[in-house]
């Protein structure tokens, strides 16, 4: 595992161009001026919010257990400029010990954590998930675990240095943001049977749930997002399926097909800024018109 600075003696390996940064400046909108957010993920929607945060003045401690996948970002950061707005750790996140380790590696770069992204997961299906009948006790276990479990560890070691810290001038001590996804309410059987992800997405719901209930009292706000199809490495099984994407093309009429991540960003983003200073509870669907679309099989 590994602490490092964008910009640091690791060299990237995801052909990253610093000028692909300018794509999203001003998002943020300064909203993150001056703030810590941890994010954890590397690739896909974790890597557009990373680079959203950073371009709009805020500082991001990214954790991962893809050491190249950070690495690539901080080259890329740091080609932009950006680097100095920018750190990471490489961490199990289904690890409790080696969650805390990467809390602890943030709280001693940042006085304080504004707010928490918890994007990182997995399909399950390589690790036996599937249909119910179909399905792998350790494919279970294996998604459970690195969906659920890890989304528990996070917002823990979050909600633990939230409360340890003042509430800033607003009477906030903190925004966490969990992943879900539309597959939790909005299963659809021909093409994503896979019922221990969509339970791990469930759980997921249920807990931030209960959480914004029990800690905002305390100042600390939590939600979840729940995104479709995005386009990003995780569903790349499905971006290369024919039939899928035909459904994709009814299914997410406003996408045409993918979302892609950076479609997913703002509406992210907002959650965590104070910009949503009342709004704690809730999981917010960016699903391209999934939920409103019925087209068939």
């Amino acid at each position: 595992m590994s602490d490092r600075r964008a910009g640091g003696d690791g060299r990237g390996a995801g052909g990253f161009d610093g000028r692909e940064v300018g794509r999203f400046d001003g998002r943020s909108g300064g909203a993150f001026d001056g703030r810590t957010v941890l994010v954890t993920g590397s690739t896909g929607m974790a890597a557009s919010a990373i680079r959203a945060i950073t371009a709009g003045g805020g500082r991001v401690f990214a954790v991962s257990r893809t050491a190249a996948h950070l690495e690539a970002l901080a080259d890329e950061l740091s080609a932009a400029g950006l680097g100095d707005r920018f750190s990471w750790h490489a961490a199990d996140l289904r690890d409790e010990t080696a969650v805390e380790a990467a809390f602890a590696a943030a709280a001693a770069g940042s006085e304080r954590l504004d707010a928490a992204y918890s994007v990182a997961g997995i399909s399950g299906r390589r690790a036996g998930d599937g249909p119910l009948h179909e399905a792998t006790l350790e494919g279970w276990e294996t998604t459970l675990t690195a969906n659920a479990t890890s989304q528990f560890l996070v917002a823990r070691a979050a909600v633990r240095r939230m409360l340890g810290q003042a509430p800033d001038a607003g009477g906030s001590r903190g925004s966490i943001l969990l992943m879900s996804s539309t597959l939790a309410t909005r299963p659809v059987a021909a093409h994503f049977a896979t019922h221990a992800y969509t339970a791990s997405k469930g759980a997921i719901e249920a807990l931030a749930r209960a959480l914004a209930a029990y800690y905002a009292p305390h100042g600390i706000r939590v939600n979840a997002i729940a995104p479709a199809l995005i386009a990003t490495p995780m569903s790349r099984r499905a971006q290369e399926d024919p039939d899928i994407l035909a459904y994709l093309e009814r299914k997410q009429p406003l996408a045409h097909g993918p979302i892609d991540a950076d479609a997913v960003t703002g509406t992210a983003l907002h959650l965590l800024s104070d910009a949503a200073r009342m709004v704690t509870g809730q999981v917010v669907a960016v699903d391209g018109g999934w939920s409103v679309s019925e087209p068939g099989p």
